[in-house]
């Protein structure tokens, strides 16, 4: 018996020193703790990404989910995600009171002529401000900083006056013999972007001027060189350049555009033109024509009218996702 708990302890001692000098089962550990390490991180990472994204899309699919359910379903407290009536009616009523496909065509053009502009518009002052001197310069350009984090809702009022009596220079109420009111139209949307003062406008100078701030001056001095002047060296061989900050000020600018409810109020747009907008009052719409007074069926309506609304910019990100993580990695938007 001592016999044998000797060579036994003596097996232990061989196979402890072993562990801890033999090289190969060094680097077996080793191996074994970093793939231990590595899963550890990735079951984290897995954690912290989860609680963000439930963070992040719960009430959204908290809405999605709600937009199915039926009255009983509203009302049935063991009912949460999912229903167990599920019904489309609620879409059904929605589409008809927000004349979805009427109004989103209406949106899309209204939106996508917005962008042009934009993206025209910025990236001709982003170049400006990148490539050349003049006076004013650096006040110039922080008063384009200015413009990404100055509040627009400071500024309402005076921009609500300027369209409601619009004149230039006096020449309109020297012709007309008053100024034109130009609320309840998309006009003063338009002329806001024409001169790079519209939705986010400063945000996309900044990106561009930091875009062609990056292309080398060779390029320009090379078409200088073979007689181009300034605008056709912008037109022809920096703009193809600027493709990237291109396509992200475009998804920005349409993205934004199209759930703008801020400048579609103040200016009073025809809900017809502005999805956003239409959303708002889809409540009031339901309540008056179909007489549904129960608060708590009115939400799953809302909530069907914010679903329809999402599904064009959802698309949208999907179609051009690759194009979008390119351009910001490219774009003057990183770092």
């Amino acid at each position: 018996m001592n016999l044998k708990k000797l060579k036994f302890l003596s097996a232990i001692r061989i196979w402890i020193i072993d562990f801890f000098t033999d090289q190969k089962i060094i680097n077996k550990r080793m191996k074994y703790m970093a793939k231990g390490k590595k899963l550890l991180f990735s079951l984290f990472r897995l954690a912290v990404i989860l609680g963000i994204g439930y963070a992040i899309l719960g009430p959204i699919i908290g809405i999605i989910s709600s937009s199915f359910f039926s009255d009983t379903d509203r009302y049935d407290p063991m009912v949460f995600l999912i229903p167990k009536i599920p019904t489309l009616m609620r879409y059904d009523l929605a589409i008809a009171r927000l004349e979805y496909f009427k109004t989103l065509g209406k949106t899309t053009l209204y939106v996508l002529g917005l962008t042009g502009i934009q993206v025209w518009v910025c990236a001709l002052v982003g170049y400006g401000f990148a490539r050349f001197e003049f006076p004013l310069k650096k006040i110039l350009f922080g008063c384009v900083i200015i413009m990404i984090v100055f509040p627009a809702h400071s500024i309402m009022l005076p921009i609500y006056m300027l369209f409601r009596e619009f004149d230039v220079f006096g020449i309109i109420n020297l012709i007309a013999k008053k100024p034109l009111n130009l609320l309840g139209t998309p006009v003063p949307m338009y002329i806001m972007t024409m001169f790079a003062t519209g939705l986010r406008s400063g945000l996309y100078i900044f990106i561009f001027n930091q875009f062609f701030r990056g292309i080398p001056k060779e390029l320009e001095e090379s078409a200088q060189v073979d007689g181009a002047n300034a605008f056709f060296t912008y037109l022809r061989v920096m703009l193809p350049c600027a493709v990237p900050a291109i396509v992200t000020v475009s998804i920005f600018s349409l993205v934004w555009q199209y759930n703008d409810t801020f400048y579609a109020k103040l200016f009073l747009i025809d809900p017809s033109i502005v999805l956003s907008k239409r959303i708002t009052t889809l409540e009031d719409t339901i309540l008056n024509n179909d007489q549904v007074r129960d608060p708590a069926i009115m939400t799953l309506y809302v909530n069907a009218g914010v679903v329809l609304a999402m599904i064009p910019i959802v698309l949208f990100y999907i179609i051009l996702q690759k194009q979008f993580i390119e351009g910001v990695e490219q774009s003057g938007i990183v770092g």
